[in-house]
């Protein structure tokens, strides 16, 4: 993607070479998706949608509404369930802390102003109301969010609770070396579908959701949160349409990437089995066909993943 004379957001919390300290830390264990994905329908059982967006794990890459689906999930709406205790600030770097800019930083800046640039535009002609965009907080190996501890093994997620982007930009790393998806336009893929989970909670979506999923059976629970990653794939769609910076390679390597992180990929991958009530996510058709929705339609009213639910 072509991203040379793009600006750069300031919208960043560098928080790389601070101290999260204690609070929740998931480890251990295995499964589809990584070290976190049989966690994922125990925290999904107890928690819900806010739980999924601490609990976003690798497998969840490009990562959770719009005002026209407002009663498609049915409920009201409410405070997001909080995870663990409240949070303390994290303690601050030593005076003179060395911190370099890199190109990967760089490229998550440029990406991050991008979207600020499309959806300042795009929601108010779709929406009618203007773009509040999220903070995005860099980190490396953990921190605190309002959601809990954030760490490294869990991959970018998105906190309702902070409407906070969480991200350690080693996971591109992980990206390419794990997952096979390579290129810019996998790794801005990452970040585009955590801004599409900030869409949702602008728009009243995740409310609706944890509502919903609050009435229903753990089957039920998986089955909504499906619909609300595949609403942020093709939300990310849209963006990456109406960036105008996709070149000759782009969606094939978008596509890629959603094809490689589909919860039946992982499941098969990891456990030998492809288990469908346990998804989450979507499978890797599913993100691959809401992807390509959003790349095709350029517009927010193509992302009904919630129709006929």
């Amino acid at each position: 993607m072509r991203f040379d004379d793009q600006r750069e957001s300031d919208n960043i919390d560098d928080q790389r070479g601070q101290r999260g300290g204690g609070g929740l830390g998931f480890g251990g264990g295995g499964g589809g998706g990584g070290i976190l994905g049989f966690l994922l329908p125990m925290v999904m059982s107890r928690f819900g949608c806010g739980g999924v967006a601490v609990l976003v794990v690798l497998f969840m890459v490009f990562g959770g509404g719009l005002s026209s689906l407002g009663g498609l999930v049915g409920g009201g709406s409410g405070p997001s369930p909080q995870i663990g205790q409240p949070v303390e600030p994290a303690a601050t770097a030593a005076p003179g802390a060395a911190r370099s800019e890199s190109s990967t930083d760089s490229f998550v800046r440029k990406v991050l102003g991008s979207t600020e640039d499309v959806w300042d535009k795009q929601f108010p002609a779709e929406v009618g109301k203007p773009y509040v965009p999220p903070r995005l907080v860099l980190f490396s190996g953990q921190t605190r969010s309002g959601c809990g501890a954030a760490e490294s093994a869990m991959g970018p997620f998105y906190c309702p609770a902070d409407g906070k982007v969480y991200l350690d930009e080693s996971f591109f790393d992980e990206l390419q070396q794990r997952f096979g998806a390579k290129g810019d336009a996998a790794a801005a893929y990452v970040i585009a579908h955590e801004i599409g989970h900030h869409i949702q909670r602008q728009l009243g979506i995740t409310d609706q959701v944890e509502a919903a999923q609050a009435r229903a059976s753990r089957s039920q629970r998986n089955a909504i949160s499906v619909r609300l990653e595949l609403q942020a794939d093709c939300f990310a769609g849209v963006w990456a349409k109406q960036s105008g910076r996709l070149e000759a390679g782009d969606i094939e390597e978008a596509v890629g990437a959603a094809q490689a992180i589909g919860d039946d990929t992982l499941q098969r991958q990891s456990r030998g089995q492809v288990v469908p009530d346990s998804f989450t996510h979507g499978s890797s058709a599913q993100r691959v066909q809401w992807l390509q929705t959003g790349l095709q339609s350029g517009s927010m009213a193509s992302c009904d993943t919630f129709k006929g639910a």
